[in-house]
């Protein structure tokens, strides 16, 4: 889901909104098959600029996990990528008190294409007091 808005300030100015959803595929049993859905808010002036946003992680029921992320954007040839940094700032069930974050890359080849690798590190709070 996306909207765009014109921004007549300066030529070739835009504000966007987007909700993305989808399925992780990861090596990491934790997030391999969890839902994904992130909201980014972008900033493009000549098709470059900025974005930041929110993301949920859902793994079954009751456990989730959620950040922030914020990256550059740039379109080249049709297509939009953003890379960037993000952190978690919450979870819940087996991920309450989750810390952690990294970098990302995504790739738009389409309104409805997209392809986003995230990097990074995690601690979960069991382990974290099983180490004190």
């Amino acid at each position: 889901m996306q909207t765009a808005i014109s921004v007549p300030d300066q030529l070739n100015h835009e504000l966007n909104l987007a909700e993305i959803a989808g399925t992780q595929k990861s090596p990491d049993e934790k997030w391999n098959n969890a839902a994904i859905t992130y909201w980014g808010i972008t900033d493009l002036v000549e098709g470059k600029g900025t974005q930041r946003g929110y993301f949920v992680n859902v793994h079954g029921e009751v456990d989730r996990d959620w950040g922030t992320f914020e990256g550059r954007v740039a379109t080249t040839g049709g297509q939009i990528t953003v890379e960037g940094t993000w952190q978690f700032t919450g979870g819940d069930g087996k991920f309450k008190g989750l810390t952690g974050g990294g970098t990302f890359k995504t790739r738009l080849s389409s309104p409805t294409q997209v392809e986003a690798s995230w990097q990074g590190n995690y601690e979960l709070a069991t382990v974290k007091a099983q180490a004190r």
